[in-house]
């Protein structure tokens, strides 16, 4: 049964960094293209950067883009998120996400 476990997320002040990761169980990992989603309070799911199976090729969110790095390592079957330079408007609910499977979600909440 696959599972995802994330983890990492705070509680920051704007312009503050947090390092997200995501505990990949149950299938092959280094066979899976990877996603970080989220989803802000009141809102629906936000995608926010896509990591392909070999980690070579990354796209990002506009939102995003220059502030967040995504990464992996398949040799310990793990998915980091990056954050830097948080804004207010970043506070959210963060999942990693295999297709339409998600984690239980790690709340990320940025402070003016």
């Amino acid at each position: 049964q696959p599972q995802l476990v994330e983890s990492g997320g705070a509680l920051v002040q704007s312009g503050g960094s947090l390092r997200l990761s995501c505990a990949a169980v149950g299938f092959t990992f280094s066979n899976a293209a990877m996603n970080w989603v989220r989803q802000a309070p009141g809102k629906g799911l936000e995608w926010v950067s896509l990591i392909s199976s070999g980690g070579s090729s990354t796209t990002y969110a506009d939102s995003v883009k220059g502030r967040f790095t995504i990464s992996r390592d398949n040799a310990k079957n793990m998915l980091y998120l990056q954050l830097n330079s948080l804004k207010p408007e970043d506070t959210a609910v963060y999942y990693c996400a295999k297709g339409n499977q998600r984690g239980q979600g790690t709340q990320v909440t940025v402070s003016s």
